[in-house]
Formats: C-alpha cells, structure tokens, sequence
C-alpha cells in the first residue's frame, strides 16, 4: 500500500485507500438516542461554523458521499441519507451489515452532515475498508469511482465529497478524470483529499490531482499543516484534520485524523455556500475558498494551499460571487493564452527545512565515507594477493 493516504486512527482501518499512520487518541460515547449531530470538535470555532450556521446549514443543497458504504442506522445519519447507491466496488463480495463494510463512508457522511446538517446526502460504494485488498478496474475499464461521479451527478448532487487518495489511485486514470470533468461542466464542484504521507515519502496523489478537483490538506490546531497532510503545489484549500470527533460504524463517535476528515468538512462548507446561493459555478466556488481562507505566512503556498477555510467568511462572501469567465474561446494564431486567468495567484515554494537538509546532507556524506572506505580496503587486500 501507499503511504498517500485519507485516514489516520488506531482502531480502525480504511479503504483500499486509507492506512494506519499515526497515533490519533480514539474513544468511545454512547449511542446517542435519536439522529443528531457528531459532537463538536475544535473544527466548530476553527472555521467560525457558529457564524455561518445563523446564515445556513445547507438547506436545498445535495452532497454525494462517495466512500465504502455506510451504516444508514447511526443516530448521526438515520433519516438523513435521502438515496443509498449501487456497490461500484462489488470485487469483494461484502454486503451492508459486515463488519468490514461502511466503516470509513460513515465517519465521512457524519462529518459532512456537522457542517450541513440540512443538506440532502446520497451515497454511492466506490471502495472498501481494508488495507489488504488491492483497487480492482472493472474489466469494462470504467473504475468504480468514475462510476460513482456519474452516478452523483445523474442524481442531482450539487458537491461530491471523495475523502479518498493514494494507494491504487496514485495514478492518473482516464475513465476518473473524464468522469470529473463531465461533473464539473454540470456545475458540480468536487472535493478530494490531499493524501497522508507529508512525514513519509510525500507520495503523489489522485482524484486530488485532477486539474477540476479541489484538493483539500489537513491542518491541525492553529491552522498549520498537520504533519502527515501530503505537500503539493495542486492543494487548493486546507481543512481541520487532526483528531476530528466522527460517527462510529458500530456505534457512537471516536477520533478520526487525516485529510479524509478535512475533505468532509469542506464538503460541507461548500454546501453552505450553495446553499446561500445555488448559482456559484464551481469555479466560483473555489475562488471564494481560496480568497477567503485564512492566508499563510508568505502567501498561498504547497502546504495547504491558500489556507484553511473560513466558514463564515466564505458563507458570507457567496452572496456576492467574483464575475469568472470560463466560457470556451477559440484559438487565435500569437495568442498566448486560449482565455484570460481566472485570477488564481501565482504558487510559490516554502523554504527547505534546514534539519531535512542538514540530514540528507549527513547521509550523503556518511555514504561516499563507506565508498572511500570500500574502494581503500579492496585495494589494500588486492595488494597482499
């Protein structure tokens, strides 16, 4: 498995695309009696949710969840998925109800419904939950997340949210980047996450990779990048990440970390601000997240992108959308550009980290010593031959 993953905890695994790779402190509440909310993290003052929740919490606004099922009878999302889709992962031969299904998709839907708790959820199975399992193509060549995209979108969804990445999905597959790009002409703005393997080898990452996906880091308390969100130049925007209270599949609530939580929550920021005005194109809608975000030192950068999201802010700012032209143009012969910029700022690296540095330099060192010191002693003992 890649390290490029979407979930971090100890009890519990992810998909074909999640992994265990890190030390998130996990415990358990009781059942709560009828649907509500997750209880609230440290996201809910992080993003001002309280602010933007007195302007919407997503009424009218449709988010598809694309993940490996759910459990539909969690207090936190009974009577609150409006359409459960076909298994586009059917290679496993799991059903709703075992133990390894849904485990991932719940905490996911829980955490999406947080920040949107009126907004109208659909699912689709598009993975699985285990880390041994290896992502299969389907033999029509159509993989199962392209399936489940075209699937959202033929039901109405205004915001897919893929808390997925890494792993199998490293590479760049044609049948998922038509798929997306056919939703975002729709008007459909699609969320995917970054990938953790930032402390690791930083491992390339798709759909987060698709030039029409926003790519969502993880940040943790403060608003730094938490340490395992992957650093890309193509992160859009960054979200709470680290210890984020989600739905249990067996029951109650435990701590989730990684930039499957962080896509979540932006997941459903956005249908806050669909909410506040159904007409945002999703390019729209990734210039306000990006423009009110809050910004880093240094500007936006590959750590989390323009910053993490601003809640109200972005709530606020939807109701009075920047004018962005992406109407196609024909091309002129001596033009430079087939259209004008969207206005998206230039990306700029941050500095090296010195220690890294100070390491990879060690190591090479160390390493031509041992090449000094072999080429010496086998001369040495050619010599006494």
């Amino acid at each position: 498995m890649s390290s490029a993953q979407s979930i971090r905890t100890i009890a519990v695994t992810g998909t074909a695309l999640t992994s265990l790779l890190g030390a998130a402190f996990v415990w358990s509440a009781p059942p709560a009696a009828a649907a509500e909310n997750a209880p609230p993290s440290w996201e809910s003052s992080a993003l001002g949710l309280p602010a933007a929740h007195r302007m919407t919490q997503g009424q009218g606004v449709t988010v598809a969840v694309l993940d490996s099922g759910i459990n539909a009878d969690h207090p936190a999302l009974e009577g609150r998925v409006a359409k459960i889709g076909p298994d586009f992962y059917n290679s496993d031969g799991l059903r709703p109800g075992d133990k390894n299904y849904g485990v991932h998709g719940t905490a996911m839907v829980s955490d999406v419904l947080k920040i949107a708790p009126r907004a109208r959820i659909i699912t689709a199975r598009v993975t699985n939950d285990s880390m041994e399992d290896k992502f299969e193509r389907i033999k029509d060549g159509v993989s199962p997340l392209a399936k489940g995209i075209d699937y959202a979108v033929a039901n109405g969804a205004d915001v897919i949210s893929l808390s997925l990445g890494g792993g199998v999905f490293s590479e760049l597959d044609s049948s998922e980047l038509g798929a997306a790009s056919r939703a975002v002409h729709k008007g459909v703005t699609i969320l995917a996450a970054a990938g953790n393997s930032g402390d690791e080898i930083n491992d390339g990452n798709f759909p987060a990779g698709y030039p029409t996906i926003i790519s969502v880091a993880a940040t943790q308390p403060g608003g730094t990048r938490a340490d395992f969100s992957t650093v890309r130049t193509h992160n859009t925007i960054a979200a709470p990440g680290v210890a984020i209270t989600s739905a249990r599949k067996s029951g109650g609530y435990y701590k989730v970390s990684g930039t499957s939580p962080a896509t979540a929550l932006a997941s459903g920021v956005t249908a806050l601000m669909l909410a506040r005005n159904p007409a945002l194109t999703p390019a729209q809608t990734r210039a306000i997240l990006m423009r009110t975000a809050k910004t880093p030192a240094g500007g936006h950068n590959p750590l989390v992108g323009a910053g993490q999201i601003e809640a109200a802010a972005a709530v606020r700012a939807a109701a009075h959308p920047p004018r962005i032209d992406t109407a196609p143009r024909p091309y002129r012969e001596g033009q430079k550009h087939f259209a004008s910029p969207t206005g998206t700022n230039k990306i700029s690296h941050p500095p090296i980290e010195q220690d890294l540095l100070a390491i990879g330099l060690g190591a090479v060192a160390g390493g031509m010593l041992l090449v000094v010191a072999g080429a010496f002693l086998a001369l040495r003992k050619r010599q006494r031959v």
